[in-house]
């Protein structure tokens, strides 16, 4: 592997439901391990394809005084500039768990 480069499963198991997640991400992950990443597009692009899909979304919009937690284990977020002029204050909390499986 490289520096900085990191190996995890495609699909993991929830710690505490149990429940099959996809661990893959168009930010970080560039191929499956033993394929290139040209072998490695169509089947990632499919991944992502399905990942974003309506049903699997769900639109948070921030309020005075909101709070979001999510799982990052099992969940895909990005930040949407809808609070124009407006000032954000946020406080991130990262609880450590086990390797994922």
């Amino acid at each position: 592997n490289l520096v900085g480069e990191a190996v995890h499963p495609v699909v993991i198991s929830h710690p505490l439901s149990g429940r099959k997640a996809l661990y893959v991400n168009p930010a970080f992950t560039t191929h499956f391990e033993g394929w290139t990443p040209m072998e490695s597009k169509p089947l990632l692009d499919y991944l992502y394809a399905h990942a974003s899909r309506p049903e699997f979304t769900c639109r948070f919009e921030w309020r005075e005084g909101s709070v979001a937690f999510w799982d990052n284990r099992a969940t895909w977020h990005f930040a949407v500039n809808d609070y124009h002029g407006e000032k954000r204050l946020m406080h991130r909390i990262t609880i450590t768990g086990g390797p994922l499986q």
